[in-house]
């Protein structure tokens, strides 16, 4: 028998308490949950009940949300990345003391 990959893509909150009940028995509780279940007339009738609240088959993997919001949180990514490349380039060429060098005061001792 196939087996049939659910997916929570919507919230719970405000739907039905029969809804509700759906989710749960479905194995989901929360968005982006998933689960796999037997391909029987009992989870189809389950799933028919609530397609507004999920998705099906294993394509539902990648990002939720718009095209424009994924877009805008990759440029915030390379942005991100960006920085911290700059960050570290100029990191590393300052000269990193040593509990050996002369010019490193211990913790204790101040000059006066």
């Amino acid at each position: 028998m196939a087996d049939i990959t659910v997916t929570q893509t919507k919230s719970a909150i405000g739907t039905k308490p029969k809804h509700r009940g759906t989710l749960r028995a479905l194995g989901l509780g929360r968005i982006g949950q998933t689960n796999t279940l037997p391909d029987r007339p009992e989870i189809r009738g389950m799933i028919a009940r609530v397609p507004h609240l999920i998705a099906i088959g294993d394509d539902v993997a990648g990002p939720q949300g718009s095209d424009k919001a994924n877009e805008s949180g990759e440029a915030v990514d390379t942005a991100v990345a960006d920085v911290v490349e700059e960050v570290a380039a100029d990191k590393a060429d300052d000269p990193v003391p040593f509990a050996g060098d002369d010019s490193v005061e211990p913790a204790g001792e101040k000059e006066s």
